[in-house]
């Protein structure tokens, strides 16, 4: 997927980049080889796994920072490191591969684990404390506005009644108890009926959709004029709040008719770029978990 990497050469002076989700450094690895020698990458990110990858990417690679936050608080974290401004920022949003891919981390339940499921494991109630304690009514609330599932009552019904709740393939298989079983559709590629119930759950407990529209106007915040802001989101959830949040920064503010103001100050501080980008065959083939990722890219005009 592309969405107008940095040019270093292109630009004048040194440039400093925010990579705002540096998971294993995929991005990151990107974006320095396209740098140039006095440039500088700032990368983020909540996981203490994920930072911890980036200090030992960092030991060998002078023109890296990375530091452990959230969203929230992109701006706190840059002013920390003596930068009012960057020229790019990347954020690639949702669970990574290696979260999913360890079961101690509870994301997946695929793998027999603890039900965690925090970005930070350090920091707030895990998902297995939640379900534990939260009433049938919030727990059928989190599933259906979250993970869009129409059974949710159902699983929730499920959920109160195997409690204690330990074991991420104990919780899947009482979420897919609980679903009435279809017949299936010629042509069809079924997801696992546990799929939409995790996903929320997970969004509940990180506050993932709360982070995600803080973050893009924190990072929009501290965009240069001409710098870009690029988004890639992997579900409908996630989708529709980036593509809410840039139009906000794209139409400039909201202002009663007749209201005696200057056309400049009303003239929008964003532009969307494009529309959204997806993944092509060749990178889909690399990379399968690619295939509902979209990415949107938001300019700063002044």
């Amino acid at each position: 997927m592309t969405g107008g990497a940095p040019n270093s050469e292109a630009a004048d002076g040194p440039a400093v980049y925010l990579d705002a989700t540096f998971g294993r450094g995929g991005h990151a690895l990107a974006l320095l080889e396209r740098l140039g020698p006095e440039d500088r990458l700032i990368a983020v990110d909540r996981d203490p796994e994920a930072v911890r990858a980036g200090e030992r990417l960092a030991d060998s690679e002078p023109r890296l920072r990375v530091r452990r936050s959230r969203f929230s608080a992109l701006a706190e974290v840059l002013e920390t490191e003596g930068v009012t401004e960057v020229r790019g920022v990347i954020m690639d949003l949702g669970v990574s591969s290696p979260q999913l891919d360890e079961p101690a981390r509870g994301f997946s339940f695929r793998t027999s684990g603890p039900i965690d499921m925090r970005m930070d494991p350090e920091e707030g109630e895990s998902a297995g404390e939640w379900l534990n304690r939260a009433d049938e009514k919030e727990i059928a609330q989190v599933i259906r506005t979250y993970g869009e599932e129409r059974h949710a009552n159902r699983i929730a019904a499920a959920i109160v009644r195997a409690r204690p709740l330990s074991d991420t393939r104990v919780l899947a298989d009482v979420i897919r108890s609980a679903i009435p079983a279809r017949r299936p559709v010629r042509g069809e590629k079924k997801s696992d009926e546990a799929t939409r119930s995790f996903q929320a759950i997970r969004m509940h407990v990180n506050e993932e959709l709360a982070e995600i529209e803080t973050g893009i106007r924190a990072a929009f915040g501290v965009l240069q004029p001409g710098g870009r802001l690029a988004v890639i989101s992997f579900h409908s959830l996630e989708d529709r709040t980036v593509k809410r949040v840039f139009r906000a920064l794209a139409r400039g503010p909201v202002l009663p008719k007749g209201l005696p103001v200057r056309a400049a100050d009303v003239e929008p501080a964003g532009k969307i770029v494009g529309g959204p980008v997806r993944a092509g065959e060749r990178e889909l083939a690399a990379n399968p978990r690619a295939r509902s990722a979209t990415l949107r890219v938001l300019e700063r005009l002044h």
